[in-house]
């Protein structure tokens, strides 16, 4: 059976269906069929408003009809139809959205008062419509314009349909009984109109007194301020207030803006960007936005509990972007605007930041948190300075990037808007001159220890700086190979240096910014002559001296020469580069939070293409700030799951081969700086004991860096933290664990500076390496006296007419392809392994050779060793033994693998000999029994 009620709401649709479309045909259609195309902004957004309206009105028809069509199926067919069927019950949430559009639709048509502007073209028509308009109403005068009267007939049908709908929901509630099983719907559906009532009156009022407002204001006012969905929440003129220290003759609460105004100007502030102070404060409050801090003040509590709840619930609704549903701070959301927000601002007020651009995080009024974006315009109107950064109380802090106008690039660290901390400044390629430096920064200057690079002077200063000058200790590198050291005082030389050339002359004494020697000096020569005096360089005449020659002296020790190293002694290694050490040791310490991890490691880019569209990655982030603190419990779990030594391998290499883990981010910092002082034209023999040291140093750092972090994910998880280490349990670790997995990242840049300071030793090398291979096989053996029971002839296979004597490259041929491979690695320890594994390979061979297991002496290993060597052909073995014996594990100090690389350093400098280079006048063609 179905209740009276299920039959009135039938009766209700009835009525509300015609009843629509009967304004329809009587009101709307009218309205656009007769409103030309206006010429004026303000006609065509009538046109477009009413355009709108006939849209919604035909929804509002449609959705009509399809409630009353399941209406009458249920009426007709009440034994197998059930109520749930109902279109306003089951879709209850859908007609009310339906509503709500027509709501919105209608009110912004009320606020700009577009009935009766669009009316007013034509109004004779609409008089001898006036009649039939009276006929959809009650209560309406005759003597009312046709403006109101239009506005009447869309609201009164709606307003009593609304109405209906609530009370015959209610009542069939009512009647079904509790515990019907459709209760729950016919509840939910009254309370969602009932809401919806209330709604309505609440948009109805605003629309009406938005209205009033507009024809109160002046025509400039109106002009500014007049929009259609814009709706008036509070009005100063009702509850007065007193702005300071800003002045205003009127205060204005929109839904979207807070409005000053002090005669003709308008000064308003997006509700978006305000911050209600919720300090109490008598009967004032303030409030904060991005150019201005100011408060509100009133003559009583009354008037600013008003006004202050007002604000900050309007601040909500602005925040979220829709209504508030049912009523104005009445919704789900917290009644209490979040402190962050993420916001783009242009600023206006005069100054530096004038129409800059600011996209990220807000607290309080100031960019603050995640990463933001701010734009600066310069001077010509096509350049920006661009900010991304960390913020934090609206200055830069924390990592950022920064693409200036004049086509530079910082990357680096801010402190309170400077750059402060670890930096790099370059010229972009499209400079005129390249130029750049990688270093520290101090409040905006370049200070402490950082590298220069001129690219028009193609000069690198690697040194101390300060006040934007080089300024300390410091070593210049030029492209033509020539080194100074010395002291450096406002940008300019001072002093007494040192200038070392590609020839390894070595000169002592004053010199211009140029390199030009001046003044008192002494000069030593490769040779180990020495030239001491006074230095002068006249214009064309070159240089010249006057002073005393020496070419007595005996020729030094080449290890005095080209091995002679700069910036040792100027630069403790352990304080070079605490500008990238200091922020990770810092984000140690506060516990390595979540909220802090982007602005200790940047937001990561895979090219500069993505860098340009770095804003909308920045976007991204932003939305979901709480990506930070997962990872870094990640990062910390995963130390505490993995502290056995072969899993604390695979952890490290996995965290130093990503940029988005703390080690990998540090380890490529570390990288970064290495190779703006070494790569290029640092690329200095007498840098590489610079470098040897940094490489070491950085082990160490990254170790202890793994530390710190593994005793913050033992704190978090409440255990106890591990005991302090000793010296030699450190070094261990940093040589046996962590040298190797880092080495690669520094490896090319250093092999070459071994190479560079080796180049000497390895051309004679390379030479005597040549000579041999002349030899074939047995007249090698026989010029280094290997014993011929050594031979391993068995191993040469001759074709016909073929002798012993002219086979090559068969001898020890596995020893030989075994160390090959010690090019193949970068690690120390695998390059000793290969070396062990090719004495095993020798002594292999010399063993089958015997026919019983045989141990070489050293006697006998040192010929067979030089003849692998000679026949394996290692380019460069001088740098490859050097690097090996300065990077490996002192624990091997005085074992084996110290014994088989002095032993493979033995054979090196045998092969460099005079002798190694001569071919002997004839050679004896018997055959070897």
């Amino acid at each position: 059976m179905c209740s009276p009620e299920e039959s009135a709401l039938l009766r209700l649709e009835e009525v509300f269906s015609a009843t629509l479309a009967r304004i329809n045909s009587l009101v709307l259609q009218p309205l656009l069929a007769a409103a030309p195309e206006p010429s004026d902004p303000r006609g065509r957004e009538c046109l477009q408003l009413l355009q709108q309206l006939h849209r919604c009105s035909q929804q509002l028809w449609e959705v009509t009809e399809e409630s009353l069509h399941s209406l009458r199926e249920r009426l007709r067919h009440p034994d197998t139809v059930g109520l749930e069927s109902l279109l306003l019950l089951r879709g209850a949430e859908g007609v009310l959205q339906v509503y709500l559009e027509y709501i919105k639709s209608y009110t912004s048509c009320v606020a700009v008062q577009a009935f009766q502007k669009t009316a007013k073209k034509r109004s004779e028509y609409w008089r001898g419509q006036r009649k039939a308009l009276r006929q959809l109403l009650w209560g309406v005068s005759s003597e009312g314009s046709v403006g109101t009267a239009l506005v009447q007939a869309l609201r009164q049908p709606l307003t009593h349909h609304v109405q209906q709908y609530v009370l015959l929901l209610l009542s069939l509630g009512d009647s079904i009984g509790e515990h019907h099983p459709t209760r729950e719907l016919v509840v939910h559906a009254a309370a969602l109109f009932g809401d919806l009532q209330s709604f309505m009156r609440q948009e109805l009022d605003q629309a009406v007194a938005t209205q009033a407002l507009w024809h109160a204001l002046s025509s400039r006012q109106r002009d500014a301020l007049c929009t259609p969905t814009r709706r008036l929440l509070q009005d100063s003129q009702d509850i007065p207030v007193t702005v300071t220290p800003l002045r205003a003759e009127r205060v204005l609460l929109f839904d979207d803006v807070l409005v000053l105004l002090q005669g003709h100007s308008v000064h308003t502030f997006d509700l978006k960007l305000v911050w209600v102070d919720p300090e109490q404060d008598g009967c004032t409050f303030h409030l904060f936005t991005p150019e201005e801090e100011f408060s509100f003040c009133f003559k009583d509590p009354q008037g600013q509990a008003v006004w202050k709840w007002k604000v900050t619930q309007a601040v909500c609704q602005a925040l979220r972007g829709n209504k508030d549903f049912p009523v104005l701070g009445a919704g789900p959301e917290p009644s209490q605007p979040p402190t962050c927000r993420s916001m783009a601002y242009t600023f206006l007020a005069e100054g530096r930041l004038c129409q800059a651009t600011y996209e990220g995080e807000w607290c309080q009024g100031r960019p603050h948190g995640n990463f933001g974006i701010r734009l600066v315009p310069q001077a010509s109107e096509d350049k920006f300075d661009c900010y991304k950064c960390h913020w934090q109380e609206g200055s830069m802090c924390g990592y950022g990037i920064c693409e200036y106008g004049n086509d530079e690039v910082y990357k680096g660290y801010f402190q309170a808007g400077l750059r402060h901390g670890f930096g790099v400044l370059e010229s972009t390629p499209q400079a005129p001159q390249h130029c750049k430096y990688t270093g520290h920064w101090e409040r905006g200057q370049r200070s402490g220890y950082g590298i220069g690079e001129d690219g028009e002077r193609g000069e690198r200063y690697i040194g101390m700086w300060q006040a934007d000058q080089r300024h300390g200790p410091g070593v210049m590198v030029t492209q033509a190979g020539v080194c100074y050291q010395g002291t450096f005082q406002a940008d300019k030389m001072v002093g007494p240096g040192i200038l070392l050339s590609e020839d390894d002359s070595l000169y002592e004494g004053t010199f211009t910014r140029d390199l030009a020697l001046v003044g008192k000096g002494k000069v030593t020569f490769p040779n180990g002559f020495t030239l001491e005096g006074i230095f002068g360089n006249g214009v064309g005449r070159g240089l010249h001296t006057q002073g005393v020659l020496d070419t007595a002296a005996l020729p030094p020790d080449p290890s005095s020469t080209c091995k002679r190293q700069l910036g040792l002694g100027a630069f403790p290694v352990e304080s070079r580069w605490q500008g990238v050490y200091g922020p990770f040791r810092d984000f140690v310490r506060a516990g390595c939070p979540g909220d802090l991890q982007e602005a200790l490691l940047g937001f990561h880019v895979q090219s500069s293409k993505e860098l340009r569209k770095s804003q909308e990655y920045l976007c991204c982030e932003r939305t979901q700030p709480d990506d930070g603190v997962g990872r870094m419990d990640e990062v910390l779990e995963e130390l505490l799951q993995h502290r056995e030594p072969e899993a604390l391998q695979q952890c490290l290499r996995k965290a130093l081969s990503s940029s988005l883990h703390p080690l990998g981010k540090l380890l490529r910092t570390l990288m970064l700086t290495f190779q703006a002082t070494y790569a290029g034209t640092g690329a200095n023999k007498h840098l590489q004991g610079l470098a040897r040291e940094e490489v070491k140093q950085h082990a160490q750092e990254l170790w202890a860096a793994y530390r710190g972090l593994l005793q913050v994910a033992l704190q978090r998880k409440g255990q106890a933290p591990e005991a302090e280490e000793d010296t030699e349990t450190r070094d261990l670790q940093v040589h046996g664990l962590v040298l190797p997995l880092m080495l690669p990242s520094f490896y090319s840049e250093l092999f070459t500076l071994y190479l560079l300071l080796h180049e000497r030793e390895d051309s004679f090398y390379s030479q005597g390496i040549t000579n041999l291979s002349l030899f074939p096989d047995t007249k090698l053996l026989e010029f280094l006296d290997v014993q011929k029971h050594l031979w391993p002839l068995k191993d040469l296979t001759l074709t016909t007419n073929q002798r012993h004597s002219l086979v090559t490259d068969k001898c020890f041929l596995s020893a030989i392809e075994c160390l090959q491979k010690v090019i193949t690695t970068v690690d120390p320890r695998e390059k000793l392994e290969v070396l062990e594994k090719t004495y095993g390979e020798i002594e292999a061979t010399v063993s089958r050779v015997l026919g019983q297991e045989h141990k070489l002496p050293m006697d006998d290993l040192l010929p067979l060793l030089i003849y692998v060597v000679s026949r394996a052909r290692i380019q460069h073995l001088g740098a490859e033994i050097h690097l090996i014996r300065d990077m490996m594990d002192p624990i091997h100090t005085g074992g084996l693998y110290d014994f088989l690389l002095t032993a493979l350093e033995s054979c090196y400098e045998h092969i460099q000999k005079e002798d190694m280079h001569r071919l002997p006048s004839r050679w004896d063609s018997r055959e070897p029994r």
